[in-house]
Parts: structure tokens; C-alpha cells; sequence
């Protein structure tokens, strides 16, 4: 199956989401921030539809509309600051609205079962060489902002004490989530994204082992959820991001049932 372009294509895609998608959602995790994958997909959603209405790169146009709703949630945290989860709610509801008036008018143009379920047999070079940016620059921002971004998560009471710009750190970190949801939505989709962000790292988290090694066993086991359920959806001829998320909680589900027969 290697001598075929696009599976090459499918391959490395899937090497840039499963190392992205759980460095990135193990900060949501502990963040407590576990709806955002869900609402910035959503937003990456619309996105993509005004990408597609106005005939401009529709990763582009996602990435740069899913950072803005991202800063939105971060500004309105401000006034909601005991609910968090009501700021989700109305980024969420603003972004399924957009999307679906644009899709309403006939505008976009293009399958939006592509968008929704994701489709890793279609990544382009192009997508590609965009995908590689993004991953890329988010990696080297988390590796240069790892101990203050560390410190906020797990403490931002304290983290402002000792003079950390708390503010700064939740922004740049949501312009990363911004990023990562851009770059899996093509290949994921709306609706099965948020496996690849949560799940993973709650599979590692089973381990109960140190921050360090929880990150590590997340990429591990975003390797196995891709590329597994990948040759999967090839086999069975199923959609590669429906297959991949069950392949997500397959997984977890062997290792909690592991976990119990060890307790």
C-alpha cells in the first residue's frame, strides 16, 4: 500500500496529529479544559465553511478563525471567571451557527461530510507542508514555554504570584490549540477530534505515572489510535475518523481492563 502517494500522505499526516494533538490536550486535561477541543473543532468548523465561501485556503481561514475564537474564550474567561464552561458554551454556539448558515446557503460548495467525519486520504502536499508549519512552531513555542506553562496549569494563583504573566502564557497556549485543531480537522473532523486530544492522554493517565512519562505514553498511545485505526478504516473501507476514534477507546478500554486484572 506504500507505493501509493496518497497513503504516504495519510502516514505522515498522521505522525503530525498524534504527536500534537496529546502534548496539547494533556495541558487541557489537567487545565480542566477538556470542552475546549470541542469548541475550537467547532469554530475550526466555520472556519473552513468561510474559507470554502470565499474561495481562500480553508485551512488558512480556519487557523486564523479558531485562533480568534480561542482569544475570545480566553477575554471572556475575564467576566465568567467561576464559569468557564458557560464561555464554551457561547463560542460553541456562535461557531455551529456560522457554520451552518454558510453551509445553508449552498455557498461553500463541497461535501460537508468531509468536514465532519475527516478524511486522511485526501491530504494534499500542500496540506501537508501547512501542517508541518504549524505542528512545528507549536512544539518549539510549548518547548520554550514548558515550565511556565507547567506552573500555570497546575497552579495559576501561584504562577501570577511569582510574577509569571499568567495572561500572556493562557493566550500563546490557546493560539497552540488553535493550531492544532486547524491542522487534525482536515484529517479527524468535527465530530471525532476531541479523541484524539482527550483520550489518549486519559489512556496514559491510567498508568499513574509522573507529568514527564504521562506526556510521553499520551504520544505513544496517539500512535497506536492513528495508525491502527488508519489500517482499519483501509481494511474495512470505513471512514478513517470514525475508526480512528473507536480505535481511541478500544484502547483505553484494554488498559483499564489490564489495570483492574493487575489490581
Amino acid at each position: 500500500m506504500l507505493q501509493y502517494q496518497f497513503i504516504k500522505n495519510a502516514l505522515v499526516a498522521g505522525v503530525f496529529v498524534s504527536i500534537l494533538c496529546p502534548f496539547v490536550g494533556l495541558f487541557l486535561v489537567l487545565k480542566r479544559y477538556s470542552m475546549m477541543g470541542d469548541t475550537l473543532s467547532h469554530a475550526s468548523f466555520a472556519g473552513i465553511a468561510l474559507g470554502l465561501m470565499t474561495k481562500l485556503n480553508p485551512l488558512i481561514i480556519s487557523f486564523a478563525f479558531t485562533s480568534l475564537c480561542g482569544l475570545l474564550i480566553e477575554y471572556l474567561r475575564t467576566y465568567y471567571k467561576r464559569y468557564s464552561e458557560l464561555v464554551m458554551s457561547i463560542i460553541l454556539t456562535l461557531s455551529i451557527g456560522i457554520a451552518i448558515l454558510i453551509m445553508s446557503t449552498g455557498k461553500a460548495g463541497s461535501n460537508v461530510n468531509s468536514i465532519l467525519f475527516g478524511n486522511m486520504l485526501t491530504v494534499s502536499k500542500s496540506d501537508l507542508i501547512w501542517m508541518g508549519a504549524i505542528s512545528i512552531l507549536s512544539l518549539i513555542l510549548i518547548y520554550f514555554l514548558y515550565n511556565k506553562l507547567l506552573y500555570v496549569t497546575f497552579d495559576e494563583e501561584g504562577a501570577k504570584v511569582s510574577g509569571i504573566n499568567v495572561s500572556l502564557i493562557n493566550y500563546i497556549f490557546t493560539l497552540i490549540v488553535a493550531g492544532t485543531i486547524s491542522v487534525s480537522i482536515r484529517i479527524l473532523g468535527v465530530l471525532v477530534i476531541s479523541s484524539m486530544i482527550v483520550v489518549p492522554v486519559a489512556t496514559a493517565m491510567q498508568l499513574k505515572l509522573g507529568f514527564k512519562k504521562t506526556l510521553i505514553f499520551s504520544i505513544i498511545f496517539g500512535f497506536i489510535d492513528i495508525f491502527v485505526g488508519l489500517a482499519t478504516s483501509l481494511l474495512l473501507n470505513t471512514a478513517p475518523g470514525g475508526t480512528i476514534a473507536l480505535t481511541s477507546v478500544l484502547v483505553l478500554t484494554i488498559i483499564l481492563l489490564i489495570g483492574k486484572y493487575r489490581r
